[in-house]
């Protein structure tokens, strides 16, 4: 096996471990939150609390495409 596909792999893993180790880190915020804090008329809140829901929502398309794109980068060459 060759020692850069050994890296990826184990970079992959350790980033999996890292993840599932920190719970507390991936509890997202749901929408029906943003709707509460806009109702109780906090517009500076609900308007930051608007912008980490559309900042976690973003990160996963992120991912899946830079994965797209390395997947193309190796099936090229």
């Amino acid at each position: 096996m060759p020692i850069e596909t050994m890296k990826t792999k184990l970079t992959l893993i350790a980033i999996f471990a890292l993840l599932f180790l920190l719970p507390d880190v991936l509890q997202a915020q749901c929408a029906m939150c943003r709707a509460v804090v806009e109702s109780e008329g906090d517009a500076e809140t609900a308007e930051a609390l608007n912008d980490g829901i559309v900042y976690l929502m973003a990160i996963p398309y992120v991912l899946v495409a830079a994965l797209f794109f390395f997947i193309y980068k190796r099936m090229r060459k």
